[in-house]
């Protein structure tokens, strides 16, 4: 639902396409960063790509508030009218799946390292409040969490692509294109 007056049009904004690639780049790149972190001997290298991954987590979670109000300020454009209303329920369902997860890593990220004691300083500059006191126990259930999310997002990824690829080859609906630069009309 979206607060703007504005038309519905047939393509995102620029700006909420933007957003839409640069997260989804950066959230390929801070998976496999995740997970080649992980296999990492125990040395200065590992630790700066540690805080590499958490700089790069917050961001992501900075634009994800971002997307979300601009996503609330401009209403995006209208589901095709073929589709039925249980597609129309498990499109809202699903974006709403990947933003909340979207939220929730960066978040159980930065629960993680407060509760183990190691607090997060964005850029090697700011430093960020721990969420929580340090609390083993707590540090290595949210390890846990983490790694879960991290593999949901992976699940809500994957189906949102062979849904948009369903509507581009099969339904042939033009939706996949909305969000694209290929489409012809541009708003800011």
């Amino acid at each position: 639902m979206s607060i703007s007056s504005r038309p519905d049009t047939a393509s995102y904004t620029v700006v909420a396409r933007l957003l839409h690639w640069l997260m989804a780049l950066a959230l390929i790149g801070m998976v496999i960063l995740g997970y080649t972190m992980k296999t990492l001997p125990l040395s200065p290298l590992k630790l700066q790509v540690y805080s590499w991954h958490k700089w790069i987590g917050i961001t992501l979670l900075a634009l994800v508030i971002i997307r979300l109000a601009w996503r609330l300020l401009n209403r995006p454009p209208s589901l095709p009218a073929s589709m039925s209303t249980l597609t129309r329920g498990l499109a809202h369902a699903g974006h709403a799946a990947l933003y909340a997860v979207m939220v929730a890593i960066p978040l159980s990220g930065w629960l993680m390292s407060s509760a183990k004691g190691f607090q997060t300083v964005w850029f090697g500059v700011l430093p960020l409040p721990d969420l929580v006191a340090k609390n083993k126990p707590l540090g290595e259930a949210l390890v846990q969490v983490h790694i879960i999310l991290n593999y949901v997002l992976i699940a809500l990824v994957a189906l949102h692509i062979l849904a948009a690829l369903k509507h581009h080859f099969i339904d042939r609906d033009g939706l996949l294109r909305r969000i694209t630069f290929v489409s012809t009309k541009e708003k800011a």
